[in-house]
């Protein structure tokens, strides 16, 4: 019989709850986390039954790739992505940040990557110990994103083991999604940095995802 998991439901973030987040995540569980931007629920994306809860939990479509988390570009190296000239610019000028890199991998996916700007969810990270986390906004698709952890817990509640508050977020809107790969930027969804600060940064032209 499968050992029961206490669920501690929405908590004050501390470094006692960022520790138990983590280890929920380790167990399987979701968890909810804050970000500079809207608050995120996290699955472990090496584990195919949590990554059905997460899916489950949003209503969103399977076939939607959901981002990981990393704390830093080496991180993202190590899972195996390829890492350009322009994705390291990128990461550089705006990591920790609202920027989602989607960079080449193994056989031919393609798979995003983010380093929040958020004391609480970096903390989390270190607290993982490896683990690789998938992380959405926290809010049922098609919904509107949730600025506090109490959003979050209402959209999510039955699914999530622990939401952890850290108050209102900044910004209230999901990351910039670029695709990067051989050189070349593609806008996959606009978000807080623009075109033009892309461009500057990546010393690269930059054109809308499709075209």
């Amino acid at each position: 019989m499968a050992r029961s998991v206490e669920r501690p439901g929405l908590v004050p973030a501390t470094p006692e709850t960022i520790r138990r987040a983590a280890e929920l995540l380790n167990h399987g569980e979701l968890v909810v986390v804050p970000t500079e931007t809207v608050y995120g629920v996290a699955a472990r994306a090496d584990a195919p039954e949590a990554m059905a809860k997460l899916y489950a939990a949003k209503g969103r479509d399977e076939s939607k790739r959901i981002a990981l988390f990393a704390d830093g570009i080496e991180s993202v190296r190590a899972s195996g992505a390829r890492v350009d000239a322009v994705a390291e610019r990128l990461a550089a000028a705006f990591w920790p940040g609202p920027l989602t890199l989607v960079l080449p991998a193994a056989a031919g996916e393609w798979v995003g990557f983010r380093v929040p700007d958020h004391a609480t969810a970096l903390a989390w990270l270190r607290e993982l110990g490896g683990t690789v986390p998938a992380v959405t906004s926290a809010n049922r698709s098609g919904e509107p994103a949730a600025r506090t952890a109490q959003e979050a817990w209402d959209a999510l509640a039955p699914h999530v083991a622990l939401a952890l508050d850290a108050g209102p977020v900044a910004q209230g809107a999901p990351s910039t999604v670029v695709r990067v790969s051989a050189g070349k930027i593609e806008i996959l969804r606009p978000g807080p940095i623009g075109r033009e600060a892309l461009e500057r940064a990546a010393q690269r032209p930059a054109r809308d995802g499709g075209k």
